[in-house]
């Protein structure tokens, strides 16, 4: 018997393999798991419903035994910040995971364009890294965030610009516009952590926002972004097929030490040398190197005369 106490585990964000065990706890039968997996993936990722009643396609007393058991909430919204410019800022309340945790709080941020809208999201809570630039830099890790919990980032974020059938978009009129245009269009893994410290699971959660019957995204429009994770980047290219980022930010390596100190363990030449050989890499699907310019530190003439060379025979923008 449940305890009515606590929370029902919700089944948003999981995989395919993940809700196949899942039904599986409840009593589903070996021969009913695939259709079973289909309808709760077309009524969650598709459609977006939050309550099992409105998945009508699926008989009455399924229904009653995955609401016993099961819920299809979303995290807590703590705080939202609203730009001008349409830019949303979400402070997300993850349940709770034990007794001494509150749950978990990361940000995720939508950025509007004309012809795009972009979600960044986290996949750490916390960060291992100090990088000297940002401030999740300053707090300690405190733990990898599942793929439920990352895709369900982007799940929240569908709900609150009305990106579901039937749900309404906010009436700022700051949406991107135009026949086709997906109001969640493109995801970036550049909140909080370093996504290659937590590949398993950001993998994971790839294979959920890419599946074509879901939420259905393009691998071109996901893109990971990593401080110089070297060992993981081929792995990401040849499992996950995104598009990659590299948190650049200095062209010398005794800068870039400073600066991003996992440069230490994985040099400037080691980390190109990565991306020269990055699965799937073209001119169709360029690597995206990110550089903070920091008043006289790292934005000289020599600097960025250094970056063009370096860059020389990489698919790069």
């Amino acid at each position: 018997m449940t305890d009515i106490s606590t929370p029902l585990p919700s089944l948003v964000g999981l995989t395919r393999a993940q809700l196949a065990e899942k039904l599986t706890a409840i009593g589903v039968l070996p021969k009913e798991l695939k259709m079973r997996v289909g309808q709760l993936w077309h009524w969650m990722y598709y459609q977006g419903v939050q309550n099992f009643d409105d998945m009508l396609n699926v008989a009455k007393p399924m229904r009653a035994l995955l609401a016993q058991h099961y819920s299809l909430s979303r995290p807590q919204v703590v705080t939202e910040q609203i730009s001008e410019d349409g830019t949303r800022k979400w402070l997300m309340r993850m349940p709770s995971t034990g007794k001494f945790d509150k749950g978990a709080e990361i940000e995720c941020v939508y950025i509007p364009e004309s012809d795009r809208g972009t979600l960044c999201v986290s996949s750490q809570v916390g960060c291992t890294l100090t990088c000297t630039f940002c401030h999740t830099g300053t707090q300690r890790l405190v733990r990898n965030l599942t793929a439920q919990e990352i895709v369900q980032q982007v799940m929240v974020a569908r709900d609150r610009i009305g990106d579901f059938p039937g749900l309404t978009p906010p009436d700022d009129g700051l949406l991107p516009s135009g026949e086709g245009v997906r109001a969640v269009s493109n995801v970036v893994y550049m909140g909080m952590g370093e996504p290659l410290y937590n590949f398993d699971h950001v993998r994971d959660s790839v294979s959920v926002l890419t599946d074509g019957e879901g939420l259905s995204l393009s691998k071109r429009r996901i893109t990971v972004s990593t401080s110089g994770v070297v060992p993981e980047i081929e792995a990401l290219g040849n499992q996950c097929g995104t598009m990659l980022a590299i948190s650049l930010h200095a062209t010398r390596n005794d800068l870039r030490d400073v600066l991003v100190p996992l440069n230490k363990k994985y040099p400037i030449h080691e980390l190109l040398e990565a991306c020269k050989n990055y699965p799937g890499a073209s001119n169709a699907r360029r690597i995206t190197f990110e550089y903070v310019m920091l008043k006289g530190i790292n934005d000289s003439l020599e600097d960025a005369k250094l970056l063009v060379k370096l860059l020389k025979g990489i698919h790069a923008k």
